[in-house]
């Protein structure tokens, strides 16, 4: 049965020449690697910048509004830290969502995910600007530089032919 189900969708799509089917397997994933991608890159840039500036490592840093902004040494540096976190998200991007239209979609919901979890975390809402401003930033470094790098690779050259190079 399953079998005749697929051979019917690829009869179906194979006039078309970017056909996409949904796949809830496949978008799952690509949402637990990027959400993985972002905390662990999150932790690893707090980690460094903690040990550059003698701060001490708390969970905190990761869920807390509390620690973001620029008025204290440690709040700077967890700045610095979402920034950087959102450069290396994009590479995730760029590594395992791999299309332009789909950057945006996956930046917010990793971002919105990130929400639910301070809210979670904290107890209630976010509610200082650094915060919103941060994350808002880092969204959009990450989504901008994410399909930077998803266009590059989807507007390379697709080799037509098979023989040798013709030149006219």
């Amino acid at each position: 049965m399953l079998g005749l189900l697929r051979r019917q969708l690829n009869k179906q799509m194979a006039g078309h020449f970017r056909s996409n089917v949904w796949d809830p397997v496949l978008i799952l994933s690509q949402i637990v690697s990027m959400q993985s991608i972002f905390y662990i890159m999150l932790g690893f840039w707090i980690y460094v910048l903690d040990l550059i500036g003698r701060f001490d490592l708390s969970l905190e840093q990761l869920f807390s509004q509390v620690d973001l902004g620029l008025y204290e040494d440690s709040a700077r540096t967890n700045v610095i830290a979402y920034t950087l976190n959102s450069l290396t998200c994009a590479l995730g991007l760029w590594l395992v969502v791999r299309k332009t239209k789909q950057c945006l979609d996956f930046a917010a919901t990793v971002h919105l995910l990130h929400f639910v979890s301070c809210w979670i975390y904290g107890g209630h809402v976010p509610q200082t600007f650094w915060w919103w401003l941060t994350n808002i930033v880092s969204m959009t470094l990450m989504t901008v530089l994410g399909e930077f790098l998803c266009m590059r690779t989807e507007l390379k050259a697709i080799p037509v032919g098979m023989g040798p190079k013709v030149d006219l």
